[in-house]
């Protein structure tokens, strides 16, 4: 029998994307997205090693763009403990670290072995996400002015009361404008629509819907994230021309279907964690000083639905001493 997790491995990803952010967040503002993305990359690799589990990557790094890569279908893991499988983005807004701009992050997520969707060649997905309000109140088969409404409903407030987030692309022009016409508040991001997503279920920030295109991968990341806050994702697959849409159809994916969040991720006990690289409303950025840093994450297991909420100071000194990446200084 597949060994099932026994205990709250999001406590042992919380180093991981700590080890990520704490390498990434040296490079920002330096206007070199390879640069930090590949620090990230490095450190996460290098930590969830050390984590006892055999894991299987799915949602790989670098799939997209030809960034630095944790590689789909890598081993991870010391190759004891449950089959898992693993999402990752080491640094959810390259563009944004090497602007210095808010909204950085670092996210892993695990799920248990064949549980996560594989969404092959398509790497763009139209989405829809809210926080548990709304759990069970959207449809993306219908128009957004009528998802918008049933939020509204359901949160007991006017439209006018709503924030719906979305990325600023010249594809979503239509969508914004018809979000305009509602009524409703939009907030538009340049980049991290896995963030978006899990602002939706953090009542602070906010923000009660995500809509339009983004990455498919990130899709699956924020299914992983909402299913443990109580929130909801649905997306439909987006190819980018018709070459893609053929290569899918001829893998059998089905381009039309509405995947709702138990296809994104099946697993009922799912483990993520999100730490800030650049300070933003979800959580905030790494903070330097000239004897550590301090990090801030958010850590969640679906399970139980505990959400957490860390605050750590790492000491230089100390961590040297059993650490093989220089996280006090870029080399």
């Amino acid at each position: 029998m597949t060994e099932k997790p026994t205990r709250n491995l999001a406590l042992d990803l919380v180093r991981t994307t700590e080890a990520a952010a704490l390498a990434a967040g040296r490079w920002m503002g330096r206007g070199k997205k390879e640069e930090g993305d590949q620090a990230a990359v490095d450190a996460m690799r290098l930590v969830l090693n050390s984590i006892d589990i055999n894991g299987v990557i799915i949602i790989g790094e670098g799939e997209k763009d030809e960034a630095p890569m944790l590689f789909n279908g890598e081993h991870l893991g010391s190759g004891d403990g449950p089959e898992m499988d693993i999402a990752v983005d080491p640094v959810e807004g390259t563009r944004l670290l090497a602007q210095g701009r808010p909204n950085s992050v670092a996210t892993i997520a695990l799920a248990e072995r064949g549980s996560m969707f594989d969404p092959g060649p398509i790497v763009y997905m139209s989405k829809i996400a809210v926080g548990e309000y709304g759990r069970g109140k959207i449809d993306l088969d219908v128009p957004i002015e009528e998802n918008i409404r049933m939020l509204a409903r359901a949160k007991g407030g006017d439209v006018d009361d709503l924030t719906v987030i979305i990325l600023e692309r010249d594809r979503h022009s239509d969508l914004i404008q018809r979000v305009r016409e509602t009524g409703a508040r939009i907030r538009l991001i340049t980049d991290g629509d896995v963030a978006g997503a899990i602002m939706t279920a953090r009542p602070e920030t906010g923000i009660d819907m995500l809509v339009g295109v983004g990455g498919t991968p990130e899709g699956v990341l924020a299914a992983c994230a909402m299913k443990c806050m109580g929130g909801e994702i649905q997306g439909r697959l987006y190819p980018r021309n018709e070459e893609e849409a053929k290569h899918a159809l001829d893998q059998g994916y089905e381009l039309e279907r509405v995947l709702t969040m138990e296809d994104l991720v099946s697993g009922d006990d799912i483990f993520f964690s999100i730490t800030g690289i650049t300070d933003g409303e979800l959580v905030e950025g790494v903070k330097y000083y000239p004897s550590g840093a301090r990090t801030h994450s958010l850590v969640m297991r679906s399970k139980t639905r505990t959400v957490r909420e860390i605050i750590a100071n790492h000491n230089w000194e100390a961590l040297m001493e059993v650490s093989e990446i220089q996280y006090d200084r870029i080399g």
